[in-house]
């Protein structure tokens, strides 16, 4: 029987709420950069996507330290941060922009995956018939990645779900305000006595990521019949 405590579901409210953040933020950035990519020449193509990729094999530690350097009171970005009144370190947007950056790729590979698999005719058609690049983009690449965006949409959320290393090193693991699941359970682990606690986190963290997992596969297989 589960046993979660009323800061439990603050964590799981918490971990919802980042991962939706996370992929709303993402999601018109990671389909710009793949649009970018996939049918753009540009010198520099190689670097930029290389740059983009770094999350998939940097330790998320380093890209938490790495956003602390960028957006802490005294790095880089500091002094414009507070000029504007605005506070990142150590608040639940924090863990958004950690969990934005780290699946990041994982978004943009599903929707270049999507958009290197439409059919060149049917692009230059589009442009044959006098339509300018975003009537192109709008009527005709757009609907033809769908797949590819839910499928990057699933995969950014559900890791976001799951972020740790980032998140603790930029957001850290204060109860109601930034802890998320995986922080909560770590917490567990660490208190003697609290094993039950975190098995019921784990339960449902494995919960939440079937019932992505099913709906990623539910709309995966109704686009396709509808193609």
């Amino acid at each position: 029987m589960l046993s979660l405590t009323p800061a439990d579901h603050d964590a799981v409210r918490l971990s919802l709420k980042v991962a939706l953040a996370a992929m709303a933020v993402s999601l018109p950035f990671g389909f710009i950069f793949a649009y970018l990519v996939t049918f753009l020449r540009f010198r520099g193509k190689l670097l930029l996507e290389v740059f983009v990729n770094l999350p998939l094999t940097l330790p998320p530690v380093v890209i938490g330290y790495l956003l602390l350097l960028l957006l802490g009171k005294n790095g880089w970005l500091g002094p414009l941060l507070d000029l504007l009144g605005i506070r990142l370190i150590f608040t639940w947007k924090a863990a958004v922009i950690a969990s934005a950056v780290v699946g990041f790729p994982l978004l943009v590979r599903s929707i270049r995956i999507g958009m290197e698999s439409i059919d060149p005719q049917l692009i230059q058609a589009s442009r044959t018939l006098g339509a300018r690049w975003y009537d192109t983009l709008v009527t005709v690449i757009l609907p033809l990645s769908l797949r590819g965006i839910i499928a990057g949409s699933s995969l950014m959320f559900a890791r976001s779900l799951g972020e740790f290393g980032a998140t603790i090193i930029v957001a850290g693991s204060i109860p109601g305000v930034t802890q998320t699941i995986p922080l909560a359970i770590y917490d567990y682990a660490s208190s003697p006595g609290s094993e039950t606690l975190a098995l019921s986190l784990c339960v449902v963290s494995v919960a939440l990521s079937v019932l992505v997992l099913l709906f990623h596969e539910f709309l995966g297989k109704k686009l396709a019949r509808r193609d």
